[in-house]
């Protein structure tokens, strides 16, 4: 039986299979894990840990391992749910003060309710943005996480899933789920130099998770490979099978836009882009760069008339936004959803028929082929200066959001994969973005850029 110690820092896929070779045992890998998170120096990562649950759920998968019926491939590997989501016992927070003490889940959402079917084991909730509503990941009500990459100070965990994103990165958890409405799957991943998968619109279930758009909320996987997020997607769906398939390189197009994404770049993040750009072509790939009329579209629609996000979350919070317990509420959020309050009927016309036209223009300018681009303008910036000046917030926010939520509008599908790093040491991230739809296309294309990155 290998170490604990050695076996926490693996690929959740790695994990799972020495489960099943007998290697490690999920019962003293979790209790491994609930140790090292109480002993973790970072209180503001987990809101809940659920050691029973993770006990009762580990000694089960070790029945079923030692009698040969594993569940799935992940079968005994632990997990962690960001706090939006439903677990049955629970209070779902959706990180604000406002729900801090609301009742507990009387059931698990029916994403939670797969992943526990496939046999994962339940560590905990982690933190986020209040109300999934930032792309840094700043807090104020239960901490901001610090990201494990930040030795010369307290830098953003990327948001809104930062606890998800740190977790995985610290060591606490080997995968975890996330949601994502502009980057707040893709941003965390790229900030600490993880794998992150947003999924298409209604690909999985978002019933019992806690909304911030309806239209644009999507869940999906963060993990150390791109196979992590190939079997957490099929855990997450509850199917026991995949189409995904290492792409031949030479069939891969990778499509480059000289326009909106590559805007105001630190210039570690350009060049460990140009660099991965070269690594795919020596790889087999080809490589080919246009102007895009889709992030153009998605550009200027959002600068002219606002956001579906701002709108939805507007419309879902309005009662707390227009009455006393705004007050409660992060203000950097408050502003946030007070933009959908501005918008009018013409804003949310403009906005379906610009989205329709850009969604059909992307499909067009990519065929089959993958749309790459620096997953953030910049590697993770301290927090310090952010909690000081919400003017700056404001702005480090959108620029940090700037390439991730153009893929939002779009009704796309993207993966994050770690492709160098940047100032201070931080991570970068290259995002592959494919239309709606496409998820196992993109996965397919993720195996085989990955190992090309890798060298």
């Amino acid at each position: 039986m290998l170490d604990c110690a050695g076996i926490a820092g693996r690929t959740a896929t790695e994990i799972g299979r020495l489960m099943r070779e007998g290697a490690a045992c999920p019962v003293a890998l979790t209790e491994h894990l609930l140790e090292r998170i109480a002993a973790h120096p970072d209180r503001a990562v987990f809101i809940t840990v659920t050691a029973e649950r993770a006990r009762a759920e580990a000694a089960a998968a070790k029945a079923r391992l030692e009698a040969g019926r594993p569940a799935s491939a992940l079968d005994g590997v632990p997990v962690v749910h960001k706090d939006l989501v439903d677990l049955a016992g629970t209070v779902t927070t959706a990180g604000s003060d406002l729900y801090r003490h609301a009742p507990p889940a009387e059931r698990d959402a029916p994403v939670a309710a797969r992943m526990a079917a496939a046999g994962l084991v339940c560590l905990g909730k982690v933190n986020l943005s209040e109300f999934a509503y930032s792309g840094l990941g700043l807090n104020p009500h239960f901490g901001t996480p610090r990201n494990p990459h930040g030795r010369d100070a307290h830098r953003a965990p990327g948001g809104s899933s930062s606890g998800s994103a740190v977790a995985v990165a610290a060591g606490l958890a080997p995968c975890a789920l996330g949601t994502d409405t502009g980057g707040s799957i893709r941003v965390p991943a790229a900030l600490n130099g993880i794998v992150g998968l947003k999924t298409t619109e209604g690909r999985i279930d978002k019933s019992g998770v806690f909304p911030l758009s309806e239209t644009l909320d999507t869940v999906g996987p963060l993990g150390r490979s791109v196979m992590d997020c190939v079997l957490l997607d099929m855990a997450m769906r509850g199917v026991p099978e995949t189409p995904v398939r290492r792409a031949d390189p030479r069939e891969v197009e990778i499509v480059v836009a000289e326009n909106v994404v590559l805007d105001d770049l630190e210039p570690e993040v350009a060049a460990n882009f140009e660099r991965a750009l070269s690594r795919l072509s020596q790889a087999g790939m080809t490589v080919r760069a246009i102007r895009s009329e889709a992030l153009q579209i998605a550009a200027d629609i959002t600068a002219a008339h606002g956001t579906i996000t701002a709108a939805e979350a507007y419309h879902h919070h309005r009662a707390v936004i227009d009455g006393p317990d705004a007050a409660r509420v992060d203000p950097r959020v408050v502003a946030r959803i007070l933009g959908g309050k501005r918008m009018s009927a013409n804003d949310m016309i403009a906005i379906a028929r610009g989205r329709a036209r850009a969604i059909a223009a992307l499909a067009a300018e990519l065929g089959r082929g993958a749309l790459a681009m620096p997953a953030t303008p910049h590697v993770a910036p301290e927090v310090a200066p952010l909690e000081a000046d919400e003017a700056l917030f404001h702005r480090v926010n959108l620029k940090t959001l700037r390439n991730t939520v153009l893929g939002n509008f779009l009704r796309s599908c993207g993966l994050v994969i770690p492709n160098g790093t940047g100032a201070a040491g931080m991570p970068t991230g290259l995002l592959l973005t494919m239309p709606g739809d496409a998820d196992e296309r993109l996965m397919s294309l993720g195996l085989t850029v990955e190992r090309a990155l890798a060298g």
